[in-house]
């Protein structure tokens, strides 16, 4: 496994525990490495993913919000919404990373971690997310 590919892994389930127990990013990370060992390359993209949805939240929920159509975001599985925000936060701010890697990635993400349609629903949601912001790759 790729250092980002385990570092947006750690950072899913960073997001989940931010989400499920309202503690600061700082917080979250320090105890996320205090009690998972995790793969020490993919630690400072983990970390990074994580304070930049936290310091973005609300540009990152928008940018879903508008991609989900008859979804509200409240009512969204937990694993799917911060898969979304993980990936949308990518699209957002991580130009050096291709499009496609971050919706492949996303895909997989949810596909291990959420329900059997999840990597489906994850894919059409940041497909629009990615449209929307301007993300395209060069091949397209």
């Amino acid at each position: 496994m790729g250092a980002r590919t385990s570092g947006r892994e750690s950072a899913l389930q960073m997001l989940f525990a931010m989400e499920a127990g309202g503690g600061s990013a700082e917080r979250v990370i320090a105890a996320y490495w205090r009690e998972t060992p995790g793969d020490p390359e993919g630690r400072e993209y983990a970390d990074n993913v994580l304070r930049g949805v936290a310091g973005d939240l609300d540009k990152v929920d928008e940018a879903v919000r508008k991609a989900s159509t008859n979804w509200r975001l409240e009512r969204m599985a937990r694993v799917d919404r911060n898969v979304l925000r993980l990936g949308a936060w990518e699209l957002l701010k991580s130009r050096d990373v291709p499009r496609a890697v971050i919706l492949d990635e996303a895909v997989e993400l949810a596909k291990r971690f959420g329900s059997e349609e999840s990597g489906a629903f994850v894919n059409g949601v940041l497909d629009r997310v990615a449209s929307d912001v301007g993300r395209v790759d060069r091949d397209r």
